[in-house]
């Protein structure tokens, strides 16, 4: 969804969309213009670069709506097309406080200047009333360590969400993020992913990229597929823009993107001193350039987070990225609070009451930093204590945990769905033979064994290898292409239209899921004869097909403004193609009048017989019947 207030020109545009245009939604005369019936269209209240976002009105609920439009301009090009419509059924399909709700979509008919016809689909969403957080950092630069992780988390809240549901956001950015006047986070515009190719498919430029180039994750930048750790890298570049006012890498779109490709950020500190070292190491963690390297779930990174702001210890992975970066600061302390001002002029100028007050208050001041320096040297002492990372893969979790402990690590667990036995260690993290600082975090992966899982929803009109890793994600092992593909009126050829089993079956994740590709094609309805126009380009569009109107002669009055013929009745095409429609037309026959000239009368000699000829001119009327034409031919003196 395209930001729900005008937005600032400040970068943040999709690669892949094409300049913004001028208002497109006509509102013609003072009558309001109505969608499906019931949503009244209001003023303009956004604009993206595939979509207006205007503000409505429910008519039958009688609530207030945001309604968003793709632009006319874009209406006819059928990839942008599919991106609109993807993203209705991808955002529908998701209820989570942390995600703008999507109540309704539909097409609208319009009929431009020329007289053309024109299919404008459009979704009904839910109005927020407050900010994007790009008008935000425009207003105040960077936030709060403590608020940049708090609208972090929201954000992550959102993605993990989204990805347990199989679908990827792909353009994680300030300006697809709302902060309503309490403080809730909104993350909008699921309509990015798959919009303009095949994601699978290799980058053959900058201008390839489908995201936008400040938050695009390296295998974005490469034109990679991808999966749900690339929206944690764009989330991880939002952090970083929230605690420094600036993202990671800056500079023109291309240079953009090489650089997210090649080169390491700096940590936020160096450009806002009051990044405590926790936040760092967690922002610099979900910036690695290896997707295997960075955070593998919105859960992990959200945890790291909610611990950086605790103070509590960070997982030792994101604790290993911040010394790679040659960082030594503590990875446990806070942001620093204490007020530095100088109150050197208030002690001297004080009475003698206060100032033994303030003696009084700077000797215990001194007691507290001596137990907290003795308190540091003792914990650094112990923290230059190191010891080597035992190997724990095929241990049960309590048994590594005893390992663990017994060489002075805190440990951390996670539970992952694998085919090993449940309860049995498949992974860690430092990995063995690591050394490292006695207290620090090791991480084991316990096995929840195979067990059953849920296909993911919102996996129709996604490409096979989106689809393929949408159920990796899930825990599915063994994902087939379908024998043959599925006639569809919504998806493109190639995309995802059904699965087999169907989208939200529980089944074994050993079990295969089969992904049924679309041909892309639809067939042309038969039953058009006889209807009217207005009919069958309604029962043509109902079909995603277009009506090109022909007219053709019929021999009866009867017969005109009705169907005669239709091009490829029956017939399979692509979607969206255009059909002739023949509808007949009626011209009536034409009329002949001959007049015959006579010699100029005379006096008669004797009585006019019943034989005599006519002594004044007489007309002659003749019909003839003629087949009907286009045009009407005046008959010959």
């Amino acid at each position: 969804m395209s930001d729900q207030n005008p937005p600032i020109d400040d970068g943040d545009h999709t690669v892949a969309d094409p300049p913004p245009a001028q208002d497109q939604i006509p509102v013609g005369d003072n009558t309001p213009r109505i969608l499906g019936g019931r949503y009244e269209v209001g003023e303009l209240i956004g604009r993206g670069g595939m979509a207006e976002v205007h503000l409505g009105h429910d008519n039958r609920l009688g609530r207030t709506v945001a309604i968003k439009v793709l632009r006319t301009d874009l209406a006819r090009d059928n990839a942008f097309l599919t991106r609109f419509r993807r993203e209705a059924h991808s955002a529908a399909g998701l209820n989570h406080h942390a995600i703008v709700s999507v109540y309704d979509s539909g097409e609208d008919i319009f009929i431009e200047s020329g007289g053309a016809r024109v299919q404008i689909p459009y979704i009904v969403m839910e109005y927020v009333d407050g900010r994007t957080l790009r008008e935000v950092l425009n207003e105040e630069g960077h936030l709060s360590p403590d608020e940049a992780a708090r609208i972090t988390m929201g954000i992550l809240s959102a993605l993990e969400y989204s990805h347990e549901k199989g679908i990827v956001h792909r353009d994680i950015k300030p300006g697809n993020v709302m902060l309503t006047r309490g403080g809730s986070v909104k993350v909008m515009d699921f309509g990015i992913a798959r919009a303009i190719a095949d994601s699978g498919a290799t980058m053959t430029g900058a201008q390839a990229v489908v995201g936008t180039a400040r938050y695009l994750s390296p295998e974005q930048a490469q034109g990679e597929s991808v999966d749900a750790r690339s929206d944690l890298y764009s989330a991880g570049c939002v952090l970083y823009e929230l605690l420094t006012g600036r993202t990671p890498f800056v500079g023109e779109p291309v240079s953009l993107v090489y650089q997210h490709i090649t080169d390491k950020p700096q940590p936020p500190s160096v450009y806002e001193h009051s990044v405590p070292a926790a936040m760092d190491a967690v922002t610099l963690h979900s910036l690695e350039k290896g997707r295997d390297a960075r955070y593998q779930s919105a859960e992990d990174f959200r945890a790291d987070l909610q611990n950086a702001r605790a103070g509590r210890p960070i997982s030792a992975a994101a604790q290993h990225t911040l010394r790679e970066a040659g960082v030594t600061r503590p990875v446990t302390e806070r942001p620093d609070s204490v007020d530095r001002r100088d109150h050197t002029k208030d002690l001297q100028t004080a009475p003698p009451r206060k100032r033994r007050m303030w003696l009084w208050a700077i000797a215990a001041l001194a007691a507290l930093v001596a137990i907290v320096g003795v308190g540091l040297l003792i914990n650094q002492q112990s923290r230059d204590k190191t010891a080597v990372v035992p190997p724990l893969s095929g241990m049960t979790q309590a048994a590594a945990e005893t390992a663990l402990t017994a060489k002075g690590f805190q440990v951390s667990v996670r539970n992952e769905a694998d085919n090993a036995a449940k309860g049995t260690v498949i992974d860690q993290d430092p990995p063995s033979g690591t050394e490292a600082n006695v207290g620090s975090v090791v991480t084991i992966t316990v096995s929840a064994g195979p067990g059953n899982k849920v296909i993911p929803a919102n996996l129709a009109g996604m490409s096979y290898a989106d689809a393929t890793a949408a159920l990796s994600a899930a825990g599915f092992q063994n994902v087939k292409q379908g024998d043959q593909q599925v006639d569809d009126t919504q998806w493109a050829q190639g995309l995802v239209a059904t699965t087999s089993p169907a989208a939200g079956t529980t089944i074994p994740a050993t079990q295969t899921v089969y992904l049924n590709l679309s041909s892309g094609q639809v067939t042309v309805p038969q039953n058009l004869v006889n209807m009217t126009a207005s009919e069958a380009s309604a029962a043509l569009l109902k079909a995603h097909l277009f009506m090109n109107l022909k007219l053709t002669p019929v021999g009866s009055q009867s017969q005109v403004g009705l169907v005669r013929k239709v091009q490829d009745a029956g017939e399979k095409v692509s979607v969206n193609s255009s059909i002739d429609v023949y509808v007949g037309t009626y011209t009536p026959p034409n009329t002949t009048i001959t007049v015959s000239p006579t010699s100029p009368p005379t006096t008669p000699t004797s009585p006019p017989t019943s034989s005599s000829e006519p002594t004044s001119p007489t007309p002659t009327t003749t019909t003839t019947s003629e087949p009907p034409t286009t045009t009407t031919t005046p008959a010959q003196p």
